[in-house]
């Protein structure tokens, strides 16, 4: 990849840094959230799960209706809806109206990385695609290092509403480098329409790679959600502690990410296999692992390594699938993985909410497992049908 390419991926990479940040920080002060506003935790959880359902059903819907629009402007444009949204959070009096700037927040982050992962991958020859989509996943993984820590600690000790103001300053940081830094990129020659929609979804190919990309989401957000009060209550770690405990999985999460990303670049569902595998591993070891405070440090490395590792394969994926399956809806294919990735949010915070309500919040772990479980045997399944199919020729060394 030449200069040009990596600036514009890094410029790429900053925007989702912050939608990263905005997504993800609200984990870390739903305790102050919910204090604030009045209501229960769980009614705070709802922020996560909200975000994810809006940028769900909005994303391909969005996508299909602006598909002619060109791509460089429409990414500009994108930030600007994001930068307001997050201004209208740090400012929302109540629940209702918090609710409301998540939603307006999630589907500009929904779009935004469908447009972008298409723009990443068409920079680079196809065995670099995995590579340029885990650099822009890069600034989500970031997030997670600097953003979602540094949010939280700014929300625990001035105020929440500073976390979201300071996104909204980030948004706007985002919006201007990518003005300078991205080339005008060409528009498609295919506009999506509803058509390519009932395409993808008729497709069973495509059905099952997006149902692992659920599960696999799903498995980490089960138990993500609430790691917060986790960390507290059944670790035993004070809440200033939080932001430095986030700030340890963050960085386990950014060398997962890297590690996804050179994984993905010959058969993403090869390796997708061995990574739902280890990460539902992971996730039930937490039963055991977070209750002990002296171990707490090396679950958090653990889950986070695995938390975020299929990222890259799973969108580089749907992508090979779709230029092999569907080639006219290949924007619409990115699309509707977005839309998986929070769907599995949704999914998993919604069932890790019911377990913290009617069972032991470290259920959150084992209701996890199984949903990376299930991921393991979609990529088995998936593997085997591209080999029967003989779909993608592997390369050797």
């Amino acid at each position: 990849m030449n200069s040009k390419i990596i600036i514009a991926l890094i410029s790429l990479a900053l925007s989702a840094f912050a939608i990263g940040t905005t997504e993800f920080v609200i984990v870390g002060i739903l305790q102050e959230v919910a204090s604030d506003l009045g209501i229960k935790v769980t009614q705070a959880g709802t922020l996560v799960s909200g975000y994810a359902i809006a940028l769900a059903i909005g994303t391909p819907i969005v996508v299909v209706m602006t598909g002619k629009l060109p791509k460089k402007g429409y990414l500009v444009f994108l930030m600007v809806v994001f930068t307001a949204g997050n201004a209208l959070a740090a400012v929302a009096p109540t629940y209702s109206v918090l609710l409301l700037s998540r939603v307006i927040t999630a589907v500009s982050h929904g779009v935004f990385f469908a447009v972008a992962a298409t723009v990443a991958a068409d920079m680079v020859p196809a065995n670099k695609k995995g590579t340029a989509i885990s650099i822009m996943f890069t600034g989500l993984t970031v997030a997670t290092i600097l953003g979602v820590p540094l949010g939280t600690y700014i929300g625990q000790v001035l105020d929440w509403r500073m976390s979201f103001a300071i996104v909204a300053v980030l948004g706007l940081i985002a919006l201007l480098v990518s003005l300078v830094a991205v080339e005008k990129v060409p528009r498609s020659m295919h506009s999506p329409s509803l058509r390519d929609v009932g395409s993808l979804i008729a497709n069973p190919r495509i059905i099952t790679a997006l149902l692992m990309t659920v599960l696999g989401f799903g498995g980490t957000f089960a138990l993500f959600t609430y790691i917060s009060p986790i960390l507290e209550e059944v670790s035993g770690y004070s809440a200033s502690s939080i932001s430095w405990l986030l700030l340890v999985y963050g960085v386990a999460v950014a060398i997962g990410n890297i590690v996804g990303g050179k994984l993905a670049n010959r058969h993403p569902v090869k390796a997708l296999r061995f990574v739902f595998l280890f990460q539902g591993i992971a996730l039930l070891l937490q039963i055991w692992l977070l209750p002990n405070k002296t171990l707490t440090i090396f679950s958090l490395i653990l889950i986070g390594l695995f938390a975020f590792m299929m990222s890259p394969g799973v969108q580089a994926y749907i992508l090979m699938l779709a230029e092999k399956l569907v080639p006219s809806a290949k924007d619409v294919a990115s699309a509707l993985n977005i839309s998986a990735f929070n769907i599995g949010i949704a999914a998993g915070s919604t069932w890790g909410g019911l377990a913290v309500d009617h069972l032991h919040i470290m259920d959150t772990a084992w209701i996890g497992a199984i949903m990376a479980g299930f991921a393991f045997l979609l990529a088995v399944i998936n593997y085997r049908m591209d080999k029967k199919q003989n779909l993608f020729v592997e390369e050797r060394g």
